[in-house]
């Protein structure tokens, strides 16, 4: 039997031609390039979070559609679904291509100069690949270098594109990277600097204005414009009002994410062999819908590709089951919350599984601190995700564990930062933990976050502490430690248990792992209210211990913890 030959692997490689010229393996997203120029507007806005693949596609939009391609086109395209079924525009445009990340946002000035250079650098580099095409090349670049940077040398290819009768195609990248970086920063002086840019008369509204005039012309014949956030929407107004918003259109739901079926493919493919996995992949990093009628749930690609690069690499899944570029989306989310309304949201989100709302299409920076706006950014962030419909609204969900654990480490280092006195000392939660583990000794743990977290909270922290508050910090302690796996309202059929810690997969040498249902009563609770709860949750453990998903694991513990006040705890085992 012949040996299969596997394709490599393409993480951290956005580039469309170098990946199917040199035997990487790609998932066919080709299909949404027919879908996309079929539609009645030639202008599109779509966005998706970060890590989602928008890089990579913008470089498919290029060699599809680039002029200078087109003797590459049965080679880079003859085995996918665009080179079996062409449309009328292939190899139609000279490609006017924008990457507006890493702009310095330091202070104006410099945003000014990095952003102008930016467009210069674009239109130059523009003219030299496209010199064959242009009748007065020399003459455009000649142009360039005598102005001064700024974004009116963009006008110089409309002017060349005009005059030898040749469309563009004009893709921006990263539209909004300055606008999330000002949002990040949460100053007053931050959205003063944003909005003087996006102004009647910004330099990012002149730059929306000059592309929007030229696609009145019909010399940018078409523009598809990607980032992670719609914000500028709305506060560039008329200054780029021409888009199809595409975002949430379930038509385009999987044009970047992988369904499952394509996870599987890329397996197959580059040969990750499934014996290998001994994670619930689709717990991990799955989970992703963008409209309530999409077909498929998707995966985070970024997340896949580094899951399965660590498997091709080492023969077995990787320490760190999350990819630690996500850590820069935690940077962010702090700097999201700094005020207190947002804040409430995400401790409500977090305590609460979810939360119902509407997804907004456009909105303003100044409405960042309203919910429905700040849940909406959440949204666009990857952040949360549909999980079903809610009447007119949606209820929204964090969209799998790799990003759970991201709002787990927030809230630690909010409770450590806003109750100084809530140390979080390594060595003994360690042992704690530990001991948790290997001796089945659970009374360690919890008299541990007792005494170092409950009995320190604050008289603001104990209005709002009940279950969920104490189950957020248990979660939040577990998840200091790589021992377990911490799952959150784990179903276990009938009804969810609080707390599930699975035995991370690379230590199998861990011996118990722990179901927690978790109560609390007020100080004031009588004895009679007390064994009540004490009685429901026994309950409750006794029907999980024999649901299917839980039943027959070796070596599983169970504890119901009874929790009075903020000082008194009782633990019962089972």
């Amino acid at each position: 039997m012949e040996t299969k030959t596997f394709k490599r692997l393409p993480y951290g490689n956005s580039d469309f031609r170098d990946i199917v010229l040199h035997n990487y393996a790609y998932v066919d997203k080709t299909r949404f390039i027919e879908q996309m120029e079929r539609e009645a507007n030639r202008n599109h806005f779509f966005i998706r979070p970060r890590k989602f693949g928008k890089s990579l596609f913008l470089r498919t939009l290029n060699c599809y559609y680039n002029i200078n391609y087109k003797a590459e086109f049965e080679s880079m395209f003859g085995n996918l679904y665009i080179g079996k079924n062409p449309t009328p525009e292939r190899n139609s445009y000279a490609i006017l291509e924008f990457d507006f990340s890493g702009l310095d946002t330091s202070d104006e000035a410099s945003f000014k100069k990095s952003f102008s250079e930016k467009v210069q650098d674009t239109v130059r580099q523009f003219f030299r690949f496209y010199q064959h095409t242009f009748s007065e090349t020399e003459y455009y670049l000649d142009q360039i270098a005598k102005k001064d940077p700024g974004v009116g040398t963009i006008n110089l290819t409309f002017d060349a594109a005009a005059n030898d009768n040749v469309k563009l195609f004009i893709i921006i990248d990263e539209y909004d990277y300055f606008a999330n970086d000002l949002i990040a920063m949460g100053t007053r002086a931050g959205k003063d600097f944003y909005r003087t840019m996006v102004s009647a008369n910004g330099l990012v509204r002149d730059f929306y204005e000059r592309i929007k005039t030229a696609t009145k012309s019909s010399v940018a014949y078409r523009t598809f414009i990607t980032g992670i956030s719609p914000v500028m929407l709305d506060d560039l107004t008329s200054g780029y009002n021409i888009a199809e918003i595409l975002t949430l259109n379930p038509k385009y739901n999987e044009m970047m994410g992988f369904t499952q079926e394509e996870v599987e493919w890329l397996m197959a493919e580059t040969g990750v062999d499934p014996a290998l996995i001994n994670v619930d992949m689709e717990a991990y990093y799955n989970g992703y819908l963008f409209h309530q009628d999409g077909k498929n749930r998707v995966y985070n690609p970024a997340m896949i590709l580094y899951f399965f690069g660590q498997i091709l690499r080492y023969g077995k899944p990787p320490r760190d089951i999350i990819d630690l570029n996500l850590r820069t989306d935690y940077g962010r989310l702090r700097r999201l919350t700094q005020n207190e309304k947002n804040r409430e949201i995400l401790l409500q989100v977090l305590k609460d599984g979810g939360v119902v709302s509407e997804i907004l299409k456009k909105f303003s920076i100044d409405m960042l601190s309203d919910d429905s706006y700040f849940i909406s950014l959440l949204f666009y962030m990857g952040l949360l995700t549909i999980s079903k419909p809610h009447f007119m609204k949606l209820y929204l969900t964090i969209p799998n564990y790799s990003i759970k654990t991201l709002y787990w480490e927030y809230l630690t280092k909010q409770i450590t930062e806003t109750s100084p006195e809530m140390k979080i000392q390594s060595t003994p939660l360690d042992d704690a933990i530990l001991a948790l583990a290997m001796e089945g000794d659970v009374h360690q743990f919890i008299a541990y976050v007792s005494e170092n977290a409950f009995s320190k909270l604050s008289d603001y922290d104990l209005q709002r502490f009940d279950e969920k508050y104490i189950h957020l910090l248990l979660l939040a302690y577990l998840f200091m430690s790589k021992i377990y796996i911490p799952m959150s309202e784990y179903e276990a059929v009938p009804g969810r248990a609080d707390i599930f810690l699975q035995r991370n997969p690379l230590l199998p040498e861990v011996k118990y792992e722990w179901l927690f249902e978790i109560k609390y009563c007020k100080t004031s609770a009588s004895e009679a209210e007390v064994a009540a709860k004490r009685s429901e949750g026994l309950e409750q453990l006794k029907h999980y211990l024999h649901s299917h998903r839980i039943k027959g694991r070796p070596y599983l513990r169970a504890a119901l913890l009874v929790f009075t006040g903020k000082n008194k705890f009782e633990i019962t085992e089972k």
